[in-house]
């Protein structure tokens, strides 16, 4: 199934709408139609002198003929606008739902100024799928059959040059105008891209750059980028009116032919007088729902091509081992055992291995810490666990479960955790303790920041986006009070202390030991301060353990662990 057909399932849930609009639009087609038509006779009728009933009557049509149009145009537009609106709605809570399992591996290959873009720009185009692709050829089809069909009965040869400026205007022509669409669309959505991805990387790098005095030049190359995007926005738009124009001028064309015909029909014999003004009258107003056919190509190229690019991420066969189908979506509330028994892992697009092969076992209740130098893939463990990336090989038991086979939910349910980058929402203290629990009270939270050395913080204090307003030791005894709060058995912390200051550093220690007394435990450090108390200490360099034991066992052999302290302790 192609991506613009999954677009057109998504449309059609809201095929009550739909209807109403489509017969809404044959009615105020047919209707204005109709009210021309009658106009015309009547101005033919009212040349003869007829009877005054007569004229009454085509004067009370005409009238009528206005009051139907006025009213069906009115629900063609609300019934139509109203199902756009559902249908982007639907669009975006669809494609919402596929994105974010796919978190955070997908910013391994897309950027965030790009997905962006897609998420916005490209669901924007898509409003025009229904209003300008989907709709207008159905009311367009309809109107023009009805009305080819009433006309054949006063003159076959009008009819068919009716039919055949019906085919100029909604076939050739757009076709090809269409042909220059394409690749000037492909143009603007490249640059629309690049220049989101742009901007996005000033706004998060703003402070970097002015620190570097890099601002100006790059503020230049994102002018330039907008410039680049503005003038392809005008080749496009002016591709649009050019064929809009061209196609009202063909329509116009067919109704000097309609004149040219009739008026020699007439003449002849052919065609009663009297019918003239009123088929001139049909074509200049059966080709009114012509005019979206013009750019009608145009919409259909840009709704492919967006939908392709939207799903093209959520259905992007490298994240396929991301979608696999959990069946256990709730797991025991106690501590649980961990193991990794044979797994590998690769970042996605990344040239080396990050794990090549790892086993090793974590006894339920147990006090784990995990060491080494940067990069030898101690935090990628953690992530692993929590199922923000998964496995290429191997298995992770989560006591006798599988963890491929449980609900990331069902593990975040039952985890403490404290990454080394943790998000701040803009609120208040308050607001962001409440992830941890939306029933907390004030006397909680308040106890978790005391536990946290941040008893001078108000739970009403101020927390601007990705709390800018707090300093980095603060960001972390913050997420840390969020762990006191949170329910669950395995404690999972990284690099939790590494902006704080030593006695701090000690005394929330103890209270995380204390309240992690009866968990399973695991905790991420460079730092070897700490450690003596944990049951087991493993050492990782490039992907796999070089050591593996108590505190004592690892001093004594004095191999990598032991030097590893020895040039932390001649540094400090």
């Amino acid at each position: 199934m192609s991506a613009l057909q999954k677009i057109m399932k998504l449309m059609l849930m809201e095929k009550k709408d739909i209807s109403i609009a489509v017969i809404c639009g044959f009615i105020a087609g047919t209707s204005s139609v109709g009210l021309f038509a009658a106009s015309g006779y009547l101005i033919s009728k009212s040349a003869l002198i007829p009877p005054f009933y007569t004229l009454i009557i085509l004067t009370s049509t005409v009238k009528l003929l206005g009051l139907v149009k006025a009213g069906a145009k009115y629900g063609e537009r609300l019934y139509s606008h109203r199902a756009t609106f559902t249908i982007l709605g639907n669009l975006r809570v669809a494609f919402f739902e596929k994105l974010t399992p796919l978190i955070p591996q997908i910013f391994h290959k897309y950027r965030s100024g790009d997905l962006l873009a897609r998420v916005v720009g490209d669901v924007e185009s898509l409003q025009n799928f229904f209003l300008r692709v989907f709709y207008p050829p159905l009311v367009l089809l309809l109107v023009f059959v009805s009305t080819i069909l009433f006309t054949s009965f006063y003159s076959i040869a009008i009819a068919l040059i009716l039919l055949l400026g019906f085919f100029l205007t909604t076939i050739i022509i757009p076709a090809l105008f269409s042909l220059k669409q394409v690749k000037i669309k492909g143009k603007v959505r490249q640059d629309r891209g690049d220049l989101s991805t742009y901007i996005t990387e000033v706004m998060y790098g703003f402070r970097e750059l002015k620190l570097f005095h890099q601002l100006p030049s790059k503020q230049q190359q994102l002018l330039s980028h907008s410039e680049l995007y503005i003038n392809q926005q005008k080749v496009e738009n002016l591709n649009k009116v050019s064929s809009q124009s061209f196609n009202g001028f063909i329509t116009f064309v067919t109704s000097w032919f309609v004149i040219g015909a009739g008026a020699y029909f007439v003449t002849n014999g052919m065609l009663e007088g009297i019918f003239l003004a009123m088929l001139v009258m049909i074509s200049l107003t059966v080709f009114e729902p012509a005019a979206p056919m013009a750019v009608f190509p145009i919409y259909m190229q840009e709704s492919r091509d967006a939908s392709t690019r939207l799903y093209e991420v959520v259905e992007d066969l490298s994240f396929i081992e991301d979608k696999r189908e959990s069946t256990i979506n709730e797991l025991p509330s106690l501590a649980p055992s961990l193991a990794f028994i044979d797994i590998q892992f690769t970042y996605t697009g990344n040239w080396r291995r990050t794990i090549p092969n790892l086993s090793f076992m974590m006894p339920a209740g147990s006090k784990t810490a995990i060491v080494g130098a940067s990069g030898s893939g101690k935090s990628t463990l953690l992530q692993l666990i929590l199922k923000l990336q998964h496995v290429d090989a191997g298995k992770i038991y989560w006591g006798d479960f599988d963890t491929s086979t449980v609900s990331s939910e069902a593990i975040w349910e039952q985890t403490r955790v404290v990454l080394q980058e943790n998000y701040y929402f803009y609120g208040t203290i308050r607001d962001n303790l409440q992830l941890a629990g939306s029933q907390l009270s004030d006397e909680q939270m308040e106890a978790a920041l005391k536990k946290a050395r941040l008893e001078h913080f108000s739970l009403e204090h101020r927390v601007l986006e990705k709390g800018e307003n707090l300093s980095g030791g603060e960001k972390q005894r913050l997420a840390i009070a969020r762990a006191f709060l949170k329910k669950g058995h395995l404690w999972l912390l990284d690099e939790p202390t590494s902006s704080l200051d030593a006695q701090t550093e000690q005394n929330i220690y103890q209270e995380i030991f204390e309240c992690a007394e009866q968990d399973t435990f695991i905790l991420v450090s460079h730092r070897l301060q700490e450690l003596d108390h944990m049951d087991q200490i493993i050492v990782m360099d490039q992907g796999g353990i070089v050591e593996c034991g108590s505190y004592r066992e690892l001093m004594n052999k004095q191999e990598y662990f032991y030097k590893m302290k020895v040039v932390e302790e001649s540094l400090l």
